[in-house]
């Protein structure tokens, strides 16, 4: 009995710190309508292509006449350390940093201005060929995760200033 009387506290108590799900209302709630009313800028090279294909990907697709654009600039670096005893490298990390800036279209207004990150390790082994599909394989993985973390940026500042149209 005690614990039932304890769970249904903190239930009660849980009500009342504020939180809200970010995504509430669905497709229809203001985060993500706010999010359709974004298009993605083009971004050079193949970093660029797998960040933007995912951005489209993750603010559901293509928006014509959107009122916001989203200019996305990308750093891509790969560092080799930990050298062999025959002075070659036997591992690398691969960084993948983004600026991104979200645009109102009509004024040229920068709304929002912010940054994301994500690194990989890569083992370098004998084969170029192996070392340089972990690379590529790398790149995807990052290309996703920055684009998870944009989008969320962009949802929390939805939250606050929802994007009109």
């Amino acid at each position: 009995m005690t614990r039932l009387l304890l769970l249904v506290l903190a239930l009660l108590n849980l009500s009342g710190c504020g939180l809200r799900p970010l995504y509430a209302g669905g497709a229809s709630g203001p985060v993500a309508s706010s999010l359709t009313r974004i298009a993605v800028a083009p971004i050079p090279e193949r970093g660029g292509w797998l960040v933007r294909a995912a951005l489209v990907d993750r603010l559901g697709g293509e928006h014509q006449g959107a009122s916001h654009r989203l200019e996305v600039e990308l750093d891509d670096a790969i560092t080799g350390f930990g050298i062999r005893g025959d002075r070659s490298v036997a591992r690398e990390r691969r960084t993948l940093r983004a600026r991104f800036r979200l645009v109102e279209v009509a004024t040229g207004l920068v709304v929002l201005d912010a940054t994301a990150g994500a690194d990989a390790g890569i083992d370098v082994v004998s084969s170029p060929y192996a070392t340089v599909a972990a690379e590529q394989t790398a790149l995807e993985r990052l290309a996703t995760q920055i684009a998870d973390r944009m989008v969320a940026r962009l949802a929390l500042h939805a939250t606050k200033r929802p994007i009109a149209r």
